[in-house]
């Protein structure tokens, strides 16, 4: 008889961890559900996400992209402006460092004018011109009016911020 009170008693215990062990999971998958941050700022399903660029005087209003790396320059420019110094190269294009890694999804794209893109993670490059490589695709200038002359033939200063 104990040894059946022992087997019984034993079964009883499994039972009990077993049960506690399932409500433990179905308590952390209401957690992660509940957990998940709301964007309450902006919501891509409804509206574009713009974008300032500011070289010299003048003001340009630029369109994101839906996509990770563009969502992750907005998170830096959320935190302030992003100044980046940029560099001209080859005649069609201005490139700078934008100080950390983003995410990419590179594909190989033929720019045009206005295009902004992520090149090697790390660095960010709006193009004057046209020119066929490898990068994940930003955002695009709406209108050029005056876009190569603001950007000029030198090194030039470009704040990126949050557009409206």
């Amino acid at each position: 008889m104990k040894k059946w009170t022992t087997v019984f008693q034993c079964i009883l215990m499994i039972c009990v961890l077993c049960s506690c062990g399932t409500s433990k999971q179905k308590e952390n998958t209401n957690d992660k559900a509940e957990n998940v941050p709301v964007q309450e700022s902006f919501d891509r399903k409804d509206a574009e996400m713009r974008l300032n660029l500011q070289a010299g005087n003048q003001i340009f209003t630029a369109t994101l992209e839906d996509n990770v790396a563009a969502d992750a320059f907005v998170s830096m420019m959320e935190e302030e402006p992003v100044v980046i110094q940029m560099s001209d190269y080859s005649g069609v294009e201005k490139v700078g460092p934008l100080g950390r890694e983003l995410p990419s999804d590179n594909r190989q794209l033929t720019t045009q004018a206005g295009d902004i893109v992520l090149y090697n993670n790390n660095q960010i490059v709006i193009f004057y011109g046209s020119n066929s490589w490898s990068y994940t695709k930003l955002g695009k200038v709406e209108d050029l009016s005056g876009w190569e002359d603001a950007l000029g033939d030198g090194d030039v200063a470009v704040t990126f911020s949050i557009g409206e």
